[in-house]
C-alpha cells in the first residue's frame, strides 16, 4: 500500500481543507441551528470539482480517483456532515451509478450536470416498511408503450425537499423478489410527486431529509437505469460498495475533528494547577481516539485504493472499512465528550456537533449489525461477499 499521495489528490485536499475552513467553518454553527440547507456551499463544490473525483473527464470529472474522493470527503467531514452528505448525493450514489451501470445517453445527460451541483441529486431505496430488506419495497413501475407508471413512497431520503433528479428505486415484476426490481431516473418536479414530512433529526441539520410519494408518475422509458429491467439490485448492491466508503471516509473526518478538539481543550483546562492533558487517564483517552482512527483512515485508504486499481466490487472490504471506522467515530465521540466534561455537552463548543454528527455514521449506507453480518457470513463460508 503506498505511503504517500500523490501531487494530485494533495492539492485537492488542501482546496477542500481551505474551503472547509474558510468558508464552512464561519457558519456551520448557525446554519446547523437555522437548519438552513447550504446550496451555495454545495454549489462552490461542484466549482472546485470536489464531486468529480471518481468520474472520468470525459463525463464532466477530473478523474483522480476513489482515493481522492476519500481525503475530500474526510476533509468536508472534518467540519460538517451535512455537506458530507452532498459527496454521496452528487457523486456516488447518482453521478457514479449512472457511470457504472448507465447508457451512453444517461451519462451525457445527467452526470456532468450532478457533478457540477447544476441538478442537486438524491437516492430514493427506503421505505417505511424496507430498510435494509429491500425486497420488502413496494413501489411499483408498470410499462405501459414508451413510459413507466410508477406509484409508492420512500422515507427517510436525503435531500428529498430539494433535488432535482432522483434514482429511485422500484419493482417491476413484483412476482420475483430482488431479480424483478429496477432502477429509474426520476426528474423530481414530474407531475405526481411531492415531498412529504421534514425529519426532525438528531444530527445533521442542515441536510434536509424527508418523504417522496410518487402518484401516476410519468417516467419515460429510457429513464430506466441501463437497459434491461430486473437490475436494480444488481445496481444497488454496486452503488453501496460506493457510498460505504464515503461514509467510511466522513466518519474518519468526523474523528479527527473531535481529536483536535479535545486536544486544544486538553491544553487549555487547567485543574489542580496543571493542564488536564498532563493527566494519564486523559492521556490514555487521547492515545486511544488516535490509534484508532489512523487504523480506520487506513483501512478506509486501502479500500480507495482498491478501487482505483480496478477492484470496483471489493464489498467485503468496503464493509470492513464502514462498519470500523463509524464504531470509532461513534468512540471517539464519547472519548471527546468525556475529555471536555460539561464542555463537550454545551452548544458553546464544537464537540456537542461533531458529537452528534458522529453517530449517525453507525446508521447510515447500512447498520453495523449488517455490515457484521456480512463480514462473518464471509469468513464462515456461508455467503462469500466479493462475488
Amino acid at each position: 500500500m503506498k505511503s504517500e499521495l500523490s501531487k494530485e489528490i494533495k492539492a485537492i485536499q488542501k482546496a477542500a481543507r481551505e474551503f472547509a475552513i474558510k468558508q464552512i467553518l464561519p457558519r456551520v454553527a448557525e446554519d446547523e441551528k437555522e437548519h438552513r440547507f447550504q446550496k451555495d456551499l454545495v454549489e462552490k463544490m461542484g466549482e472546485l470539482d470536489f464531486f468529480g473525483c471518481p468520474i472520468p473527464e470525459e463525463y464532466g470529472g477530473n478523474g483522480f480517483g476513489f482515493l481522492a474522493h476519500a481525503v475530500v470527503t474526510e476533509e468536508i467531514a472534518r467540519v460538517s456532515g451535512s455537506l458530507r452528505a452532498a459527496l454521496n448525493m452528487q457523486t456516488m450514489g447518482t453521478a457514479r451509478e449512472i457511470y457504472q451501470y448507465g447508457t451512453e445517453a444517461q451519462k451525457e445527460k445527467y452526470i456532468p450536470k450532478l457533478l457540477t451541483a447544476e441538478l442537486l441529486g438524491c437516492i430514493g431505496i427506503t421505505e417505511p416498511d424496507a430498510g435494509t430488506d429491500t425486497g420488502s419495497i413496494t413501489t411499483t413501475a408498470v410499462k405501459d408503450g414508451n413510459a413507466y407508471t410508477l406509484n409508492g413512497s420512500k422515507n427517510w431520503i436525503t435531500y428529498a425537499q430539494v433535488a432535482d433528479v432522483g434514482l429511485i428505486y422500484a419493482y417491476t415484476d413484483p412476482s420475483v423478489k430482488y431479480k424483478g426490481l429496477s432502477a429509474f431516473i426520476v426528474e423530481m418536479d414530474s407531475k405526481g410527486i411531492r415531498t412529504g414530512n421534514t425529519y426532525e433529526k438528531m444530527g445533521w441539520h442542515a441536510c434536509p431529509t424527508g418523504e417522496v410519494f410518487f402518484d401516476d408518475v410519468k417516467v419515460p422509458a429510457e429513464n430506466l437505469l441501463g437497459t434491461a429491467e430486473g437490475k436494480g439490485f444488481e445496481y444497488l448492491m454496486g452503488s453501496l460498495d460506493n457510498t460505504r466508503l464515503t461514509a467510511a471516509a466522513g466518519a474518519v473526518g468526523a474523528c479527527q475533528a473531535l481529536i483536535d478538539e479535545a486536544v486544544k481543550y486538553a491544553n487549555e483546562r487547567v485543574q489542580f494547577g496543571r493542564p488536564i492533558g498532563k493527566y494519564q487517564m486523559v492521556q490514555e483517552e487521547i492515545a486511544r481516539m488516535i490509534v484508532e482512527t489512523e487504523a480506520a483512515r487506513l483501512m478506509t485508504y486501502r479500500c480507495a485504493m482498491q478501487k482505483d486499481d480496478g477492484f470496483i466490487h471489493n464489498s467485503l472490504e468496503t464493509s470492513m472499512a464502514k462498519y470500523y471506522a463509524c464504531d470509532v467515530a461513534s468512540r471517539t465521540a464519547d472519548g471527546a465528550l468525556r475529555i471536555l466534561g460539561a464542555y463537550g455537552y454545551s452548544s458553546e463548543y464544537a464537540v456537542e456537533r461533531i458529537y452528534r454528527d458522529a453517530k449517525l455514521y453507525q446508521i447510515l449506507e447500512g447498520s453495523a449489525n449488517i455490515l457484521k453480518m456480512v463480514i462473518a457470513t464471509d469468513a464462515l463460508g456461508y455467503r462469500k461477499a466479493n462475488r
